[in-house]
């Protein structure tokens, strides 16, 4: 049996169509940078799921990836900015409305999920429904219509590895009703900010737009999030082709930790609070450095270090998507580089004070000993423990990960490629 892609909808072969390899190659290599046996053996598995749990032989078909930050650690939730990358990691969804209003989901690896969208039922917070209940209220709320549709899920954007596996299942639902219900003319901004409603105020979780503004928009981006009513997208023109991003996955654990990465904003807001503003975007450089001694005595030092990778980190994230857009990889590779020094020795993101485990140190340690001249490593997403991310070029890879392969199991160091498109029906 042979998937095919087909005006929209993904069918089989036997049913007369013409094959239309052309196109499936086109959105594969949007998608993932490649068109690999793996990637269609994977279609294929999920439509089969999805044929047999629902007793339908067609059905429509969604993607939504999860994101890296090249630059700009921990800026977002003070209004500052962000080079995000969507990555060829993705939760694929196959999908046909119906006419009851009731969501059904199938998710591999989680409990199946049932949503009346006729009804405002109430749902246990912190769960994948909830994020559906979240969504569909999220969509009303701005107008949109809702109603009923069937899906089979299945994702292999890694949990806990700060990619942002729930926040490209919020995109994918939301694109799904978008397109279904809504003539696909719910906004790219506006798919972000309803994720985030969902995350926020329905799966429990307070956080910033990053993850799903970078995941909805696709592609390398240069957000600026100074404007709380309109986000700042730039996009940058380079997919780096000749370089492969390589996340390594540390193997500790971010359970317990919650107090460390709220301290984060906590502690940048504060300074801001003690200059009379709300947020470091709205502080000026120079009066934060005019004011710093006396700072200090109203502030942790750590704030007030923290305060300044702020400062430097915005300004490198400018820096950075200029070098791309102009080619410039010495500049970008430079930028990589002393932002992972900033986060380590001013945001502090890379260990718990005190604590016995060091993990990420760990593994910049190790990578660093594994990288050819030119390639880079920095912390990744959050801190404290999950991934860092290794920018290396094409020729480096497999003796990069050969190397590592020594101190990591190899499902743990992950390659990735630029994904060109946000989230997406095919």
């Amino acid at each position: 049996m042979e998937i095919i892609f087909y005006t929209g909808f993904y069918m089989e072969n036997t049913l007369g169509l013409v094959n239309d390899t052309e196109k499936a190659s086109v959105y594969f290599n949007d998608l993932y940078g490649e068109v690999s046996q793996m990637q269609k053996d994977r279609y294929a598995k999920n439509f089969e799921w999805f044929k047999k749990s629902f007793g339908v032989e067609n059905c429509y078909i969604a993607s939504s990836s999860g994101r890296v930050e090249v630059c700009g650690n921990h800026t977002d939730h003070q209004g500052g900015k962000v080079v995000s990358c969507s990555i060829s990691l993705d939760i694929i969804s196959m999908f046909l409305p119906t006419n009851d209003g009731i969501i059904r989901i199938k998710s591999e690896g989680h409990a199946d999920m049932v949503i009346d969208t006729n009804k405002d039922e109430q749902v246990k917070i912190g769960t994948s429904t909830a994020i559906v209940r979240g969504i569909v209220e999220g969509l009303k709320q701005r107008g949109y219509k809702v109603g009923g549709f069937i899906a089979c899920c299945t994702s292999n954007v890694l949990n806990g590895a700060g990619i942002s596996s729930s926040a490209a299942f919020e995109c994918l639902i939301v694109k799904i009703l978008s397109y279904l219900y809504n003539d696909n003319k719910v906004t790219t901004e506006d798919i972000a900010k309803i994720s985030q409603f969902s995350e926020n105020v329905y799966f429990g979780k307070p956080c910033g737009l990053l993850d799903q503004t970078a995941i909805a928009f696709g592609g390398i981006k240069e957000l600026d999030f100074f404007d709380k009513e309109k986000i700042g997208v730039k996009a940058i023109e380079n997919s780096l082709s000749d370089y492969t991003l390589i996340l390594v996955d540390t193997g500790s654990d971010h359970a317990n930790l919650t107090n460390e990465y709220a301290a984060i904003p906590a502690e940048m807001f504060a300074v801001a609070k003690a200059l009379g503003k709300t947020r470091l975007s709205d502080v000026n450089e120079d009066d934060f450095y005019a004011n710093l001694n006396s700072l200090r005595k109203t502030v942790s030092d750590r704030a007030v270090l923290r305060a300044i990778h702020y400062f430097n980190e915005n300004k490198r994230v400018d820096k950075l998507a200029n070098a791309l857009n102009n080619n410039d990889y010495k500049t970008f590779l430079n930028c990589i580089s002393e932002s992972g020094k900033s986060s380590y020795t001013l945001l502090q993101n890379c260990y718990v004070a005190g604590g016995k485990d060091q993990s990420v140190p760990i593994a910049l340690a190790l990578s660093a000993k594994c990288l050819k001249d030119g390639d880079v490593n920095r912390i990744h997403g959050g801190g404290f423990a999950g991934t860092i991310l290794n920018v290396v070029k094409n020729e480096n890879v497999e003796e990069f990960i050969n190397e590592l392969s020594a101190f990591y199991k190899k499902e743990s160091i992950i390659p990735l490629k630029v994904r060109k498109v946000g989230s997406i029906v095919l």
